[in-house]
């Protein structure tokens, strides 16, 4: 008998052990992400996805919400539109994930947002997505205002890179870039603003992704003896462009677009011939979330640098869905939604990356208080179309390593812009 009951508390315990991390899976959350792994812009989507998965493995270990995990379904959208669509369809008709955080490249997100996350009204939330068509699809009611982005629209961007590179003595300037969405309007933005500060462009070169070589492009783009390039690429592509460039005799001289802020990019091109390149990128205030991700990304990443394309913003794009599913109190796309910019709002208590900040701010949306995300990239707020406001760094590669050398405010740009279209 004695025996007999032995077992049978036994089984009850093994049962009842097996149950327990059955419920604690059961109530994680899942959040997809559509990312470029590979294609173009893989390097932006392999370190933007490790970035989230440091943002959301920082917040379940300061506590998840109530205990419960958020993970992650990753997939590749190859850089391609199509591809994305398909699999961010499958992650909210069958995954009914809550929160997509994708894509990288516009031409990756336009389509989710348009195809899958607008109509079924999931939130998505893109970390590097720079296009003004983003806007113009907010303004024009087509978003169902799900979207959100980390990073500033090139209708700024294109306006404070032709005024840093009047400052930079680059007055003559051709023009290669990629022909998608985002190199489209970030060169109409420029041009506008570049030609009315007094600037001459002297061609403007489209080119076509993965191509092997970019030597015609290169030599086209050299018509009309311009003293400079600006180069609106992704890294792998633009150093070939860039090599092209060299190779044929252009000048030495470069405006690039903040996707070449890369160390990548800087080994593959040269460092030597990079001493006289510039550029800008979008939300540069530093913060303690800072100093947290360039001190422990690499590590978490295993060797992906924390100046690598979109890894900053990314995980500011994690740790925002994070602390917004946690102000949810649940996976519902509707008060994710609600909740995404009550916790980057003026007036609550500053809430930094990294496992003590989250802690911090868990404890106190638990009581009812305000929180406000300053991320890597700097203190962000959205607008009602989910765009972010945020300064400007200005920088230049020097011996090898990207160096800030000053900043522009939005306010400054955004007068800016407003004079020149008068």
């Amino acid at each position: 008998m004695k025996t007999t009951l032995l077992l049978t508390t036994a089984l009850t315990a093994l049962a009842l052990g097996a149950i327990g991390p059955a419920k604690a899976a059961d109530c994680d959350i899942t959040i997809g992400m559509v990312m470029e792994l590979t294609g173009p812009a893989g390097a932006y989507g392999q370190a933007g996805a490790k970035a989230v998965d440091m943002a959301f493995r920082d917040f379940n270990e300061a506590g998840g919400v109530g205990g419960c995990k958020l993970v992650t379904d990753t997939r590749d959208s190859q850089s391609q539109g199509t591809v994305a669509v398909d699999q961010a369809t499958q992650l909210v008709n069958i995954k009914k994930v809550p929160v997509i955080i994708g894509g990288i490249i516009s031409s990756v997100s336009i389509p989710i947002l348009t195809s899958v996350t607008a109509p079924a009204g999931v939130v998505q939330v893109s970390p590097a997505s720079s296009s003004p068509t983003l806007t113009e699809l907010g303004r024009d009611g087509k978003t169902n205002g799900v979207f959100f982005r980390t990073i500033t629209s090139d209708a700024l961007q294109g306006t404070a890179a032709a005024k840093f590179a009047l400052d930079q003595g680059l007055k003559k300037i051709a023009i290669v870039h990629v022909n998608n969405d985002f190199g489209v309007n970030m060169v109409r933005e420029f041009k506008a603003a570049y030609e009315k500060l007094g600037g001459v462009i002297t061609s403007v070169t489209p080119y076509n992704e993965k191509q092997a070589s970019y030597s015609a492009e290169a030599t086209s783009a050299m018509a009309g003896e311009p003293e400079a390039l600006y180069l609106v690429s992704y890294p792998v592509d633009g150093a070939t462009i860039a090599r092209a460039w060299i190779s044929n005799g252009g000048p030495q001289k470069f405006l690039l677009n903040d996707g070449m802020n890369s160390s990548d990019f800087v080994a593959a091109v040269g460092a030597q011939y990079l001493e006289n390149a510039f550029g800008t990128s979008s939300g540069t205030s530093q913060t303690a979330s800072t100093e947290y991700f360039n001190a422990n990304f690499e590590s978490f990443s295993s060797g992906i640098k924390p100046d690598a394309p979109a890894a900053d913003r990314s995980y500011d794009a994690g740790a925002i869905v994070a602390l917004a599913v946690a102000k949810a109190g649940k996976g519902d796309a509707a008060a994710i939604k609600a909740a995404i910019p009550q916790v980057v709002a003026e007036g609550g208590e500053p809430i930094h990356a990294g496992k003590e900040e989250f802690a911090k701010g868990l404890a106190l949306i638990k009581e009812g208080k305000p929180v406000k995300y300053e991320g890597v990239i700097g203190p962000v707020s959205f607008d009602e179309y989910g765009d972010i406001t945020g300064p400007f760094r200005l920088w230049r590669i020097q011996s090898g390593e990207v160096k800030t050398i000053g900043e522009m405010s939005a306010d400054d740009v955004t007068k800016l812009k407003a004079e020149l279209e008068k």
